[in-house]
């Protein structure tokens, strides 16, 4: 390898060709020296000092070097725990910025900074042939828009009002890994995700946009690895402009830096079916943990820029995650890492919105939840990240206001907890209930006017990769998480689930009806409520994971989905429930309406909900009657959204009963669904009354 290093430029930091070769800077501020390090294809090392350094980011310009080369980073520099700096050359760092990683960690002394004998010392034991190594990628055609919002010739955004969107959770390699039309070869990938098989499940569904468990590159805790697990979910990132090597089919046949071609492809196939693209991802924490973790990257480069430090004892960290750390979001270096890596992820690879996991950790500058924070600020002026879809897990943990649903900003939209509770207990027929369901069921005004929000500020959940199937929630009343290897102690034990009668799978053909109304009646309430609905894949065929209900360590079965058997007559159903929310914009509501007329309530009798309606505990059915021309949305080409006037009619009594309908007038209703009997769909009703089956939602307009 001939290869020349002289000085570069700091700015853009990470590893981008130019003129012949590549400008490498990376961030610093303790460091004595900072080593680029190459590697041949046989894995020889070599090393090279970067000459530049500007304000902590150190630099060079290499000439000599091919899209795919293999490096990582060497850090000169104090050791000093006590004083929060952890720099040890012996340790090969991943670069913060690379845009693909190739290769996993091997778990072991040689992965910490420190001498496991004592920990006040460096270790001297090499890490580099334990440790993954920073691809450098060419560039290529970008996918997204610029700062002024232009797309890239012949690239496509279908850049859905978020009102109108319906999101579909998955996993990219349980998606697809079973998939009997998918080739073998691509199973399991961003290819896999691409093909067309994949994508017409999302087209016949009728979902407008995934929301992909997290795919920036991510490593699995060790002790994980030690008893043959791995973190299937990939809430470990440490490289967070890097596409996930492993769901790379073209990693797989032994291109370096495929990944991120591979990427872009798929969020073209995507976005020209009319389907976006949402990241889950992670910066809150990594997976160095605590201070007896690994040494991998941030830790090695600049500890205390990059985390916070407990300031009663700099040699530990502040941990709002439960992981063993937490990001340094006070710290500018820190800050700008994590606004580069999202407006990368949207201007170059294509996606159109994040959801940010343990986000109140984002806005802990100080340790408190701060509404003004500088995330907030620099998201909010940025004009890329400011014009994606922002959602919030608005809770993290350790802190006394950790949770934190219904308190972030404006522009933000977050994973409503609360909407889950609720929906769970009401199906299962708690007492006391009604009330707080027709709140969330109107989009939760209670939780978001405050920063002058609408509904779309609630994405309205009932399950989510975290917890029981819907299948699961029907059927079990208890977790069964043996198979993590934990004695069952992991996982919630709130799951506000209930069995049917029988914990588990059941051959009574009674259980089983039971259990499809009751998934149905689940599926009417979070697909026809106000706010954005967030359905988990797999729940509309029936996906099962066996009880498990912290399936984040299971690369297996359990957790990818089964389609040798899915539930055809589920996916239809759902698919109904999706077009009719698309129908009628009066269940998509930008706004909350100001006209008392918009939303009436009624008792099954037909009569208006009273305060002791309300307050009576044992209440659980109502009718929620939606006018499709009081206080209208506008569009965004100025029209009004005036639709039909909708009624949903709930019934969680255990009986059958029957609606009045005098506060309609109308002499004939049409059944828009059923999940009580769905045959029932496109009927007419005449003579003023609706029977609404036990446990069942029905919708009616006039006919």
């Amino acid at each position: 390898m001939s290869v020349t290093v002289r000085p570069g430029r700091p700015f853009p930091l990470g590893v981008h060709f130019t003129n012949g070769g590549v400008n490498v800077a990376v961030y610093s501020a303790v460091a004595d020296q900072v080593q680029l390090c190459l590697f041949d294809a046989d894995g020889t090392e070599t090393r090279y000092r970067l000459p530049g350094m500007d304000a902590g980011i150190w630099h060079g310009f290499v000439e000599g070097v091919q899209h795919g080369q293999q490096y990582g980073f060497r850090v000169h520099g104090p050791y000093d725990p006590a004083a929060g700096k952890r720099c040890n050359p012996a340790k090969l760092l991943i670069d913060p910025y690379a845009r693909a990683i190739s290769g996993t960690v091997s778990f072991g002394p040689a992965v910490l900074g420190y001498d496991v004998d004592n920990p006040d010392k460096p270790s001297d034991l090499d890490s580099a042939e334990a440790m993954p190594r920073s691809v450098m990628v060419a560039p290529s055609a970008a996918v997204g828009p610029d700062s002024a919002g232009r797309l890239p010739a012949g690239a496509h955004r279908p850049d859905r009002h978020l009102a109108d969107t319906v999101m579909y959770e998955i996993h990219v390699k349980g998606f697809t890994r079973l998939h009997p039309d998918i080739p073998p070869e691509i199973q399991g990938t961003y290819a896999g995700l691409a093909h067309p098989a994949a994508i017409d499940h999302l087209q016949r569904l009728g979902v407008t946009a995934v929301e992909l468990l997290p795919v920036q590159h991510s490593v699995p805790e060790g002790f994980l690895v030690d008893r043959g697990l791995t973190n299937y979910w990939g809430y470990n990132t440490i490289g967070f402009l890097a596409p996930h090597a492993e769901y790379s089919a073209a990693v797989r046949a032994g291109e370096p830096g495929g990944q991120v071609a591979e990427f872009k492809d798929m969020v073209r196939a995507l976005h020209a079916a009319g389907v976006e693209v949402i990241l889950d991802v992670v910066y809150n924490h990594t997976p160095e943990a605590g201070p007896m973790g690994p040494t991998l990257s941030l830790r090695g480069l600049d500890n205390a820029a990059y985390y916070r430090l407990d300031p009663n004892d700099r040699a530990d960290y502040v941990d709002t995650s439960g992981c063993g750390n937490a990001l340094n979001v006070g710290n500018p270096s820190c800050l700008r890492l994590i606004m580069d890596s999202l407006r990368y992820w949207v201007t170059e690879m294509g996606v159109d919105g994040f959801r940010f996991d343990l986000a109140p950790t984002l806005a802990r500058q100080e340790g408190g939840f701060d509404t003004v924070a500088a995330f907030f600020d620099l998201v909010w002026q940025d004009p890329v990240i400011a014009q994606t879809k922002l959602i919030a897990e608005p809770w993290d943990v350790g802190q006394g206001d950790s949770y934190d649903v219904g308190r972030f900003p404006a522009g933000w939209s977050e994973w409503n907890g609360k909407y889950r509770d609720t929906v769970r207990d009401f199906w299962r027929s708690h007492d006391g209930v009604l009330p707080d369901l027709a709140t969330r069921l109107a989009g939760s005004p209670d939780l978001y006017t405050r920063h002058r929000r609408g509904p779309d500020a609630s994405v309205n959940l009932i399950t989510v990769h975290d917890g029981f199937t819907l299948m699961d929630l029907v059927s079990y009343n208890d977790k069964h998480n043996e198979a993590n290897t934990e004695n069952n102690r992991d996982g919630t034990g709130d799951n506000r689930s209930w069995n049917c009668g029988v914990e588990g799978p059941s051959s009574d053909p009674a259980i089983a009806l039971l259990r499809a109304r009751q998934r149905r009646a689940m599926l009417s309430t979070l697909l026809l409520s106000r706010g954005v609905p967030l359905l988990l894949g797999g729940d509309e065929v029936g996906r099962t994971q066996q009880g498990n209900n912290n399936a984040y360590c299971q690369d297996n079965e359990i957790a990818w989905w089964d389609w040798s058997d899915p539930d055809l007559q589920l996916r239809d159903f759902t698919a109904q429930l999706i077009a009719l929310r698309h129908r009628h914009p009066v269940l998509r509501r930008r706004d909350y309406p100001t006209d008392p007329t918009a939303i009436r309530w009624f008792t099954p009798a037909g009569d208006p909900m009273t305060a002791a309606d309300w307050a009576d505990d044992g209440a659980k059915s109502m009718a929620m009657v939606l006018s499709g021309s009081a206080d209208p949305d506008v569009a965004d080409d100025g029209s009004l959204l005036v639709d039909d006037d909708l009624a949903l009619l709930i019934n969680a009594w255990w009986e059958p009963l029957t609606f009045a309908t005098s506060w309609d007038g109308a002499k004939e209703l049409a059944v828009e669904s059923d999940s009580y009997q769905p045959e029932r769909r496109g009927r007419v009703i005449t003579g003023g009354t609706v029977d609404v089956g036990p446990r069942s939602v029905v919708v009616v307009r006039k006919a």
